[in-house]
């Protein structure tokens, strides 16, 4: 049996029933031979019922963990456990199309550190849900690959030695895959986005969910970017949070146009899109003034079980 080239980390908080569907989509690909599916769970109990389905790949590992309350630092876990030099993060609502995993591999082939995916919009037909497209990544549906400033989070991939350098460290850098994507580009590596690389993502596409991913993501976002910094630099970013709207607007509206020109979301999608905004400012400021709290937690609570399309 040969190695694999492409370690997949997918994580459950409960049981395999959770990830099936994108087990399948996992199973479906075009070069499932050369994957290894890395699964991370509570325990070897709660993947029994899918034992049958994780023995069709040629590699496969299973990771307990126990309680998963953060999942950084389970998906820091998979990539410890990985043995293939490329590792994928995938989510239980996000489903590869059949030739994710070959252009992927292929991308990686050409030198890059790290390639993200063409991440499709699973529920168009909702504004809610467009807005959360917006906010989480910074291209829709690109017509050609190209270095980029961030790369979708907890969907991309990296060379697995790149990730096992940064040590203990992979566990804080996880939470937040923006910050790991900036410090990769200090140290000089390019971030590639390979649009052949689809996968279809289920968004938030109701206000409570939505609401609640952007408020915990923004705090936990400011709290692990200000871990090392004074108190006196913190209190100056919560000050400045009121300002966090309209620059990431400024960042974010040219694809919002480039893509609502496509579909014609304007001006529906933008009234979700600046409560999002709002919602991820507050939870910045709390965040730069009293840290990430609970909000590794929470975030797992907000990620997983979401209604598929």
């Amino acid at each position: 049996m040969s190695e694999p080239q492409l370690s997949v980390i997918l994580l459950t908080p409960d049981w395999f029933e959770t990830v099936r569907k994108t087990v399948a989509s996992l199973d479906a690909q075009t070069v499932r031979d050369r994957l290894e599916l890395v699964v991370v769970a509570p325990s070897a109990d709660t993947l029994a019922e899918g034992e049958s389905e994780l023995s069709d790949f040629p590699h496969v590992r299973r990771v307990a963990l126990g309680e998963i309350t953060s999942t950084a630092k389970a998906r820091a876990a998979g990539v410890r456990e990985a043995t293939a030099p490329i590792v994928a993060f995938a989510e239980d609502h996000s489903f590869p199309e059949p030739g994710w995993a070959e252009a992927i591999i292929r991308a990686h082939g050409d030198g890059w550190s790290a390639v993200g995916p063409n991440v499709v919009n699973a529920n168009p037909d909702r504004m809610v849900g467009w807005a959360d497209v917006f906010l989480g990544q910074r291209k829709v549906d690109p017509e050609r690959g190209e270095v980029v400033a961030d790369l979708p989070g907890r969907n991309s991939s990296y060379k697995r030695d790149l990730l096992l350098g940064y040590g203990p460290e992979l566990d804080e850098l996880l939470e937040m895959e923006t910050l790991l994507h900036w410090d990769l580009r200090a140290k000089g590596y390019e971030l590639y986005l390979e649009p052949a690389a689809r996968t279809t993502h289920f968004n938030h596409d109701r206000l409570p969910g939505f609401v609640r991913e952007h408020f915990y993501v923004g705090r936990l976002f400011a709290g692990q970017r200000a871990r090392r910094w004074s108190l006196g630099r913190r209190l100056a970013y919560a000050g400045a949070a009121p300002l966090i709207p309209l620059v990431r607007l400024a960042r974010i509206l040219p694809e919002v146009r480039r893509s609502a020109r496509k579909y014609g979301l304007l001006p529906g999608v933008l009234p979700p899109l600046l409560l999002g905004l709002l919602v991820g400012a507050t939870g910045e400021l709390l965040g730069y003034a009293a840290g990430v709290g609970s909000s590794p937690r929470k975030i797992v609570d907000v990620e997983f079980h979401r209604d598929g399309p």
